[in-house]
């Protein structure tokens, strides 16, 4: 008598475990259920699987122009800070849909709390970072550091400038375990449009500000690096 072969039994997923990987990363309930099933239930996992998952798909829609979207606003500390951010995607249909909108406004709050100083680390003109560059260099040297090791601790100096100055370096401030680079990647996933911050404007009583402006998402700068 033969035997037929037992084929490995997929592991099985809980509710409950869905539930927090969406919790965690905003994804859609199969989205979630796949990347579990991918890890064997790995929650540390499966989160990267989902993350890879959407740095992937934002780069194929980055080419596509996004000329629609919305304008989010957010006031704080009793109309001390305003600030005005404009987020990009493709169609109007996705511009008024509450989880764009959520969107708009979420980084309109983040802006307010963190005061970035542009959009992406590419908007940073050349004459800033050769500056910074040319300071933490100084720095490296004055203290004593030894010159094989100079451009690595230049560069890793300059990566957190980046990462204090550029909206989508930042820790998310509703989850610092995500950038804003993520929650946009992650957005573009489930709505299944290009979507990317071009400009935004805080304003604080008493202080001097102006716009920043990146290219229109799609034109030039990819929404994923």
């Amino acid at each position: 008598m033969t035997t037929q072969p037992v084929k490995d039994a997929q592991p099985q997923v809980s509710a409950q475990l869905v539930k927090a990987l969406r919790e965690r990363t905003g994804a859609g309930f199969s989205d979630c259920r796949s990347a579990l099933l991918e890890s064997k239930c790995d929650l540390d996992a499966a989160e990267a699987v989902l993350k890879a998952k959407g740095r992937d798909e934002a780069r194929k829609k980055a080419a596509r122009v996004a000329s629609e979207g919305a304008v989010g606003t957010y006031l704080h500390a009793g109309g001390k800070i305003a600030v005005l951010v404009e987020v990009n995607c493709e169609s109007d249909f996705v511009a008024r849909t509450d989880e764009f909108q959520r969107l708009c406004h979420d980084l309109a709050m983040h802006v307010a709390a963190l005061d970035p100083r542009y959009v992406k680390r590419e908007d940073v003109p050349e004459e800033i970072v050769e500056q910074e560059r040319a300071n933490y260099l100084e720095q490296a040297r004055a203290s004593g550091k030894p010159e094989n090791v100079l451009d690595r601790i230049v560069e890793g100096k300059l990566d957190k400038f980046f990462a204090e100055s550029c909206l989508y370096e930042q820790h998310f401030i509703k989850d610092e375990q995500f950038t804003v680079r993520d929650l946009i990647q992650q957005a573009i996933s489930r709505m299944g449009e290009n979507i990317g911050v071009r400009r935004f404007a805080r304003f604080k009583v008493g202080e001097q500000t102006a716009a920043q402006d990146s290219a229109p998402a799609g034109d030039s700068t990819p929404v994923a690096s």
